[in-house]
């Protein structure tokens, strides 16, 4: 059995000889020939020179073209600020004034589109036996890129407009899906960051409808699905499971043990769920295959794809992910090598901020990192925007786990989940962007 017939009968549910491997792997693989991202980003043939060499380093089962949630939020009006080291992050929002529903459609040479349609055309003739993941943005992030913050305001009062809004979204990404489809994508995945950061009334209320006419236009073309999310999405598992996805896939901030005894009772896939940072980004490659073999013993081979838990930082050293590469190919093998193996402790001792002798209100937004994460992003912007009335009496401050230091100040302080919020190191708010006001009486309550 070959990669891609590996994951293919996977998402159908069936019992494979060994765990499938999918390295979601976006601006990391620019590292492996050592160009910055956003030209290859820009550049099809960097692109796909990029995707061969982690196609010959990570012995992945299936690899995502691309993995950037700004290509149709781009077309669509969105200003995007560019990085050497990251996918490229939203930073005008069009609708933000002026709250239009657009009619516009994409077409197969708006913006990058072209790019990733030949990249998956080239590899796929390149690597038949490899199954090639077409990422769309979610259409709840795509709509919170086109209204900014405000939308979280929307959905209490215009909800209707809200609905409208996503619909037009879910149209969009479904149209783009059929291009990533007509160019050779073996599987296709929603990937919406900000499904972690509502409750499952919004959810119901808002995405519900959605993502099931997104997931049935995917089943009547017979291509397989997953349902993305990142941050603590637990609650809304259930949830995203009724909407039809053959598989959902996860990151560190959800229990995957726990979360598959729901998915199996739904017959979806769950796929998972690696930690970014602390094992990804700051462990060994032996940290790295312990951590695999682990979640390869708890979940078995048979509804379940191993995986980081989102987007690959781009500093991740890639003989960590060659490790897990490794460790899944010959499992038995690695476990017997790491028998004697014992992971150390080497993140920096911290001291924690004086909040009872601040001068000011103090917020800190303790994030994956806010340039790539759409989730942490929007919490960022709404402590900047609540802060900003109160001037010089409200910092705010952003600590990324991207950072060794800032994994120690989670630790520090008991916080198990990103992104959240702190105001005067008091945890206010984990895996759920708060309204504006809410944040606003919050900023009051601390001055008094």
């Amino acid at each position: 059995m070959n990669s891609k017939s590996l994951i293919l009968n996977a998402l159908k549910h069936k019992e494979v000889p060994r765990t499938p491997w999918v390295p979601y792997t976006g601006a990391q693989i620019a590292n492996l020939k050592g160009y910055a991202a956003d030209d290859m980003f820009k550049d099809v043939d960097k692109l796909v020179e990029c995707l061969l060499e982690a196609v010959a380093q990570y012995a992945p089962d299936g690899l995502p073209v691309m993995f950037d949630l700004q290509v149709e939020a781009e077309i669509l009006g969105c200003d995007l600020k560019w990085y050497p080291n990251t996918p490229p992050t939203v930073c005008t929002h069009p609708l933000a004034d002026d709250f239009t529903i657009p009619t516009r459609r994409l077409t197969r040479e708006d913006g990058r589109i072209p790019i990733i349609m030949e990249a998956t055309r080239r590899l796929k003739e390149a690597k038949p036996d490899i199954a090639l993941y077409g990422l769309v943005c979610g259409p709840f992030t795509l709509a919170s890129h086109l209204r900014g913050t405000n939308i979280f305001m929307d959905m209490y009062g215009q909800p209707e407009k809200v609905k409208e809004l996503i619909t037009f979204c879910e149209e969009v990404v479904s149209e783009y899906a059929g291009y990533l489809i007509e160019a050779g994508c073996d599987v296709i995945g929603a990937v919406d960051p900000l499904v972690s950061q509502i409750s499952p009334a919004s959810f119901d209320q808002f995405l519900g409808e959605p993502f099931t006419a997104f997931f049935d236009k995917l089943k009547a073309q017979n291509m397989p699905s997953t349902f993305f999310v990142c941050g603590d999405a637990t609650k809304n598992i259930p949830a995203m499971c009724l909407t039809g996805p053959d598989a959902i896939a996860i990151d560190e901030n959800v229990d995957i043990v726990e979360a598959k005894k729901v998915t199996d009772e739904h017959g979806v896939l769950i796929s998972g769920n690696l930690q970014l940072t602390i094992t990804m980004l700051f462990g060994t490659q032996q940290d790295n295959q312990k951590a695999a073999i682990d979640l390869m013993d708890a979940l078995g081979t048979k509804d379940f794809i191993l995986a980081p838990g989102c987007d690959v930082p781009f500093n991740v050293p890639p003989e960590n992910i060659v490790g897990i590469g490794m460790a899944v190919q010959n499992k038995e093998a690695t476990k017997k090598v790491l028998e004697t193996y014992v992971k150390k402790d080497e993140l920096p001792d911290i001291e924690l901020p004086d909040y009872e002798s601040l001068d000011h209100v103090l917020i800190e937004v303790i994030t994956i990192d806010s340039q790539t994460c759409a989730a942490c992003g929007y919490m960022v912007a709404s402590a900047n925007a609540a802060a900003a009335p109160f001037g010089h009496k409200v910092k705010v401050v952003e600590r990324s786990i991207m950072y060794p230091e800032n994994v120690a100040f989670m630790g520090r302080i008991g916080l198990a989940n990103a992104p959240a919020m702190l105001i005067n190191g008091e945890i206010k708010h984990v895996s759920l962007i708060p309204a504006g006001d809410t944040l606003t009486s919050e900023i009051k309550a601390a001055m008094t």
